[in-house]
């Protein structure tokens, strides 16, 4: 072969070898898990009484539309009719924590999505930066953002954690962005100031000034939970406004929300008839 041509198949050669390598793009990640998770095949001796049922996005903005223009006073009404006198009212002390008295922007109707947190029995010799990550990523983690959606209500089971602070003003608005409504729970709050500025509906029953770490874990996301002496599962409608928390069993929430509207106050009557004109109150 002449000496050019070996002298241009050299050069065309290392121009080739230049160019940077041509990855394939990448796989989107699984959501990283936590490190301390039960296993997803439960042991023989376990056993669930309550089911996990699933409606979809579909289902739930249907319920929603009827719970519209409902308040709490309304739905407790509602609930009386439809047989479940003292079902689903929640210990007045859960309360919200900023109200909205032109507008009613604290006022939130919402699908349940639940989480449970617990006093932990672990001790830790110093909370440094490196043991407060281990714990937020692996023992008292939100894997419950994921399943947040538009319409949801979050409902924390924090009874007893003490001065946990669960939620603050940088995780609720996160969770806000996921489509949360509303965060309501027994257990403790901080950051009020800057939740009150940011008017993201929070409803609480203490507030509390220490971080997870060392303090609680997460026991359990999307099962069924105490608040404040009302058991909501995942999937039940939460009504909250001024006068507390009412919690819908879902099967029932049609009937309910059907059985409220004829307690409507003059208020929420006239913004009905200006949504919906010509209809009338079932």
């Amino acid at each position: 072969m002449p000496k050019p041509a070996v002298a241009l198949i050299s050069a065309a050669l290392f121009l080739v070898s230049a160019l940077p390598a041509q990855t394939p793009p990448a796989k989107p990640r699984a959501p990283r898990l936590p490190e301390q998770m039960a296993p997803q095949t439960l042991p023989g001796q376990v056993r669930i009484f309550i089911p996990y049922k699933a409606y979809t996005q579909e289902e739930n903005a249907r319920i929603l539309k009827l719970y519209e223009f409902l308040r709490v006073a309304d739905v407790s009404d509602g609930m009386d009719i439809a047989g479940l006198t003292d079902v689903g009212t929640v210990d007045p002390e859960i309360r919200t924590l900023w109200r909205d008295t032109q507008n009613f922007t604290h006022r939130v109707t919402g699908i349940a999505v639940t989480a449970r947190y617990v006093p932990t029995n672990k001790r830790v010799h110093k909370i440094d930066p490196p043991e407060i990550g281990r714990w937020y990523t692996h023992i008292t983690p939100e894997t419950f953002q994921q399943y947040l959606f538009p319409g949801s209500v979050l409902v924390i089971d924090a009874e007893g954690d003490g001065e946990s602070r669960t939620i603050g003003s940088s995780n609720i608005q996160a969770w806000q962005k996921a489509g949360m409504r509303a965060v309501i729970t027994s257990g403790g709050l901080a950051d009020s100031d800057e939740i009150i500025h940011n008017k993201v509906p929070a409803y609480h029953r203490r507030f509390a000034r220490g971080i997870r770490p060392g303090r609680n874990e997460l026991e359990s996301v999307n099962r069924p939970v105490n608040l404040g002496g009302a058991l909501v599962r995942p999937g039940d409608v939460v009504v909250a406004d001024g006068d507390g928390v009412v919690v819908v069993p879902r099967e029932h929430a049609e009937e309910v929300a059907k059985a409220s509207m004829q307690f409507l106050d003059n208020v929420q009557l006239e913004r009905f008839k200006k949504a919906n004109p010509g209809v009338k109150i079932p």
